[in-house]
């Protein structure tokens, strides 16, 4: 949608086959499955149900996840990074973007840094169950038991996720430094 108001004055036809071109090179990005899951997370952070993610979208969003205190500039600075309103294709063109490229290490971190706002590379093992066993693609008490029976917290209770993620990508756990 984005894209057709920037083409307004070309000939119908044109914008007919640059829309199309624009939908399929996003849309051949991802497998079937994958553009599913990308659009249960669009609808879930699309708060208000009106097709598009604004800042109030994300605000909620953060609340839902248990994050109240984001600052406006954040919330700016997310929206900035997308070319206009961000409906679904422009939602999923972002990430292809932010994925094209990048390490699964990387993009691992960057999942379970959204839950970490000061950095610390830690996440209390209670935290981390119930976003698992609550929000999106929900793991099972069993799933939960066989991930701490190979990755165990510390005896405070923290789950190392740096560490995690050096583990699920590389098989071998990461030199202290």
């Amino acid at each position: 949608m984005v894209f057709l108001y920037s083409c307004q004055k070309a000939p119908k036809k044109a914008k007919k086959r640059a829309a199309e071109g624009a939908n399929s090179n996003v849309f051949s990005m991802f497998e079937q499955a994958q553009i599913q899951e990308f659009k249960e997370a669009f609808t879930i952070m699309d708060q208000n149900r009106d097709g598009f993610i604004d800042k109030n979208d994300l605000r909620d969003t953060f609340a839902a996840l248990g994050r109240l205190n984001v600052k406006q500039e954040e919330i700016d600075d997310m929206l900035k990074e997308a070319p206009g309103p961000i409906n679904f294709t422009v939602f999923l063109t972002m990430f292809g973007e932010k994925l094209k490229g990048a390490d699964p290490e990387e993009t691992i971190l960057n999942a379970f840094k959204v839950f970490d706002p000061e950095g610390k590379g830690i996440l209390k093992k209670d935290y981390v169950t119930q976003m698992l066993t609550t929000q999106a693609d929900r793991f099972s008490s069993e799933e939960m038991e066989q991930m701490f029976t190979a990755f165990p917290p510390d005896v405070a209770g923290n789950l190392d996720y740096k560490n995690l993620v050096h583990i699920i990508t590389h098989g071998e756990e990461k030199d202290q430094e």
